[in-house]
């Protein structure tokens, strides 16, 4: 049944906050606590938000275990991104950090104790001391289930003060005026099928990451990337998106994350000669080198017929960490083993292969959280538009994201956005803007050409035709030749998104519906990823380009902006001037 323009129910809020995983909640707190109205959209129930699967730990320089410093774990976060992360962002996020984390402790998170009461750290990937003398403990973690303990914590905070969450709603668009500020979304309340306007005065992108458009992946099936594809068709542009991480350690066959924990606590990778490999690449951090290196490592060692069992993976080996050690921090990782892989870690190694995980690129933004567009080389903030979390580029992660970064990102940027909201709400107590029916009319369009076609391609046949192409054409080890032939392939599939049809028009809770306007979003992310890595001519972090081995700051220091219209590329700096210290200059990553 198709939807009726112009008699669309509305609803009017300071700010709408679409996503309910830990940047979304942790904004909303803050916008909620200072009293302004808040509606927080959520495809899911919050605690089931993907933050909910994070596992080893949020980042922070206590110092609890050993001495450490924020100084240095800038170092290790400008390095960890091959450089093209952007170093005022990176300081402000490093200096940010300690209070973050101890602001989640008087929030009640439960957090793994020391002896003396002092928040337990684990060593985990790059991090370092002494700009990368040696391993650090830095990851504060709560056991195997960090992201789990930091949701349930910020959710029960939200509803001591009083946000409204608005539980299984979709953001469709953002409505946008004839100036280009941004006004507020247009939402599917999937109980009802009703399609919403929901007004508000600044609205928040928190729609998490997108790794659903490959067919391995650790992340949730609700991870279609929605937030980018609102942007996308808004005409904003989506930054450094040939960017991904893969995790070094999913279950082989299903892609279950088993976190780096695992070697933070002394685990290690074999290969089918029992053999340490990761010393041979990495001497000095070993098996705690950052993922893009790990995956690396662990691809070339698959490839060169050094994998285990048929060949097509290596193993995890913790069963010397001892049955307490891993029972006691690492529960859930056990439990994953035996459930997905059939195997006791106690007893016998996991059998592990890289995994897409994470996106590094996304909504580009300032450390404030504002949506920043490009224009004539000069960036400027969007009016009414912020990003936050794993859908935005405040570009803290650059090329490779180091790991517990991603809790810290959340946290950090979620309360800054919430603070900037909340300092800036003053010049905005104005009545709503008007909202040109034109907007509405192109989200409802888009809703009905899907609603009345009675025929054309099955959602679930252009998914995974777009998730085939990924894993086939943009994997770890990349060619020119595979990426340029994987943008056709994605670009072919456009039109085919385009022609979704879906046999049941039913109103109430039709997962179908959701299921094709998902497909819709995830061909924009799979469009600019393609399309950001062909013309990448180097490599750098998680972008690894056969023909072109090596990494070229004479060339490619610089963001990649892909535009949806025309798929066009713009290209702009990497901010190398942090906000109060001396700058990193690139060097070579050697680990």
């Amino acid at each position: 049944m198709a939807a009726v323009k112009d008699s669309l129910p509305r609803r009017q809020f300071d700010v709408v906050v679409v996503g309910a995983g830990g940047a979304g909640m942790r904004c909303s707190l803050q916008l909620a606590q200072a009293g302004l109205s808040v509606a927080v959209l959520s495809k899911v129930f919050p605690t089931r938000s993907h933050t909910v699967a994070a596992q080893g730990g949020v980042s922070a320089s206590l110092g609890n275990m050993s001495e450490d410093n924020w100084y240095w774990h800038m170092y290790d976060t400008v390095k960890g991104s091959d450089w093209l992360g952007d170093q005022d962002a990176i300081e402000f996020m490093c200096r940010e950090a300690p209070n973050a984390v101890y602001e989640l402790e008087h929030f009640g998170m439960p957090f793994d104790r020391n002896p003396d009461g002092t928040i337990y750290q684990r060593p985990f990937g790059g991090h370092t001391a002494n700009f990368g003398e040696k391993p650090v403990q830095r990851a504060c973690a709560a056991a195997d289930r960090t992201g789990h303990a930091m949701l349930h914590t910020l959710y029960q905070r939200n509803v001591a003060a009083r946000t409204q969450f608005f539980v299984e709603w979709m953001a469709l668009d953002l409505l946008r005026n004839d100036a280009g500020d941004v006004l507020g979304v247009t939402a599917l309340e999937m109980e009802t099928g009703e399609i919403y306007v929901l007004e508000a005065k600044q609205t928040v992108l928190a729609t998490g990451g997108a790794g659903r458009i490959w067919a391995a992946s650790t992340n949730a099936f609700i991870n279609t990337g929605d937030g980018l594809g609102m942007a996308a068709r808004a005409g904003f542009p989506l930054q450094d998106m040939e960017f991904w991480q893969f995790h070094p350690t999913g279950v082989a066959g299903a892609g279950v994350l088993i976190t780096e924990g695992v070697r933070g606590e002394g685990g290690i990778l074999l290969n089918k000669d029992g053999e340490r490999f990761m010393e041979r690449y990495a001497p000095t951090l070993k098996d705690l080198a950052p993922r893009d290196f790990v995956s690396r490592s662990m691809d070339q060692e698959i490839k060169e017929g050094r994998g285990c069992g048929d060949g097509s993976y290596v193993v995890l080996k913790l069963d010397h960490l001892g049955a307490e050690t891993i029972q006691k921090r690492l529960p859930s990782i056990r439990e994953i083993a035996i459930k997905f892989a059939n195997v006791d870690p106690i007893k016998d190694p996991i059998p592990v292969v890289p995994t897409i995980h994470y996106q590094m690129g996304g909504i580009p933004t300032n450390i404030y959280g504002q949506v920043v567009s490009v224009a004539n080389g000069h960036t400027k903030a969007v009016n009414g538009l912020y990003a936050i979390g794993e859908c935005a580029a405040t570009s803290v992660h650059g090329a490779n994201r180091l790991g517990t970064n991603s809790l810290l990102d959340l946290i950090v940027f979620g309360r800054s956005a919430g603070n900037h909201i909340v300092q800036t709400h003053p010049e905005r107590q104005h009545a709503h803007e008007p909202i040109p029916q034109s907007a509405i009319d192109f989200s409802i369009d888009r809703v009905n050409r899907l609603e009345t076609r009675t025929s054309g391609e099955k959602t679930q046949d252009v998914g995974n035709a777009i998730r085939v192409a990924m894993q086939h054409h943009c994997g770890v080890f990349r060619t020119l030749d595979l990426l340029n032939k994987g943008v056709d392939a994605i670009e072919s599939l456009a039109p085919q998104v385009e022609s979704i049809y879906f046999k049941d028009k039913s109103k109430v809770f039709n997962t179908a519906r959701i299921e094709a306007l998902e497909v819709t979003n995830m061909i924009e992310v799979a469009r600019a990823t393609t399309k950001s890595a062909a013309n990448r001519l180097e490599s750098r972090g998680a972008h690894a380009l056969d023909d072109h081995p090596d990494r070229d700051d004479v060339n490619w220091l610089r963001h990649t902006l892909w535009f949806s219209e025309g798929s066009r590329l713009e290209y702009k700096p990497v901010q190398m001037t942090p906000l109060t210290v001396d700058s990193f200059p690139p060097k070579a990553r050697t680990f």
